[in-house]
């Protein structure tokens, strides 16, 4: 299927690699035309240069979501260049300290904990904030949110990344409730554990890939591109009876009973 969001301009945040890469290129796929944000600009000079080369059109913008001016700067340049704004995906995270310094609620600075707060979910509230009004003079929209399967359930570490992400779900559903009749939905993707090409060799060979695919329902490992279809559907009108969701895609991690993996396990030895 192609032509689902054509006509539509959206902004993908964290679009310079990973996720947000292939859910830029999705949607330009299918006919909208993309801004690629990301505080990496050569990153995202790169993917917007891929996009152009064939796939479709799209301009790049450097975004920092610690900085609301830099936020509103985006939304403002982005009707600016295409006219308005139909769509928002709010996927930019900063994982730079969750695997070393996110740590237990005990053990995790206040210094770590704001500076994930302010980006994570200051910075999604404010990109959301900025949009909605330029949603509502298109008629309506929809906002897409990168939640994480980490919101759900609780973790040794990784404690600040998960309670923002769960705040990212209740966001969710308060923005969906206040604009929902002006014809603006708002869903989050929660995704589970994602490989790019970079670091697939990394989790195939590691104690802890083994681990999740073991837990998983689903033979293999997610991809970018498994998290850009589903956000392709909640941004086209295909989705437009559905808001105040949140869509696991996560290959049935969080589907099971907790033993399911010691259970598949105990079949195989006997078998």
């Amino acid at each position: 299927m192609t032509g689902r969001l054509d006509g539509k301009v959206a902004i993908v945040t964290g679009s310079g690699s990973g996720i947000g890469a292939a859910t830029a290129s999705a949607f330009a796929r299918e006919g909208a035309r993309v801004v690629v944000a990301d505080v990496n600009l050569e990153a995202a000079e790169l993917q917007a240069a891929t996009i152009n080369a064939g796939i479709g059109t799209a301009i790049e913008l450097r975004v920092d979501l610690g900085d609301e001016a830099s936020i509103a700067q985006m939304i403002e340049a982005t009707v600016s260049r295409f006219g308005g704004l139909d769509v928002l995906h709010n996927n930019a995270a900063d994982t730079r300290l969750s695997s070393t310094r996110d740590l237990s609620l005990e053990k995790t600075d206040t210094e770590v904990w704001d500076g994930l707060w302010r980006v994570n979910l200051r910075g999604t509230m404010l990109a959301t904030k900025y949009a909605i009004p330029r949603l509502r003079a298109r008629g309506g929209g929809s906002i897409v949110n990168t939640a994480s399967g980490a919101a759900f359930v609780g973790m040794l570490s990784n404690t600040c990344y998960g309670i923002l992400k769960a705040g990212i779900v209740t966001m969710t559903q308060y923005v969906a409730t206040q604009h929902g009749k002006e014809n603006i939905r708002c869903n989050a993707i929660a995704p589970g554990l994602i490989v790019t090409p970079s670091t697939r060799d990394t989790y195939a060979a590691s104690r802890a890939g083994e681990l999740m695919l073991r837990h998983q329902l689903t033979p293999r490992f997610g991809t970018p591109e498994d998290i850009a279809e589903m956000a392709v559907f909640l941004a086209s009108d295909a989705a437009g009876f559905i808001t105040g969701q949140c869509y696991a895609v996560d290959g049935g991690f969080h589907a099971h009973t907790p033993i399911y993996g010691d259970a598949l396990t105990a079949v195989s030895t006997r078998s």
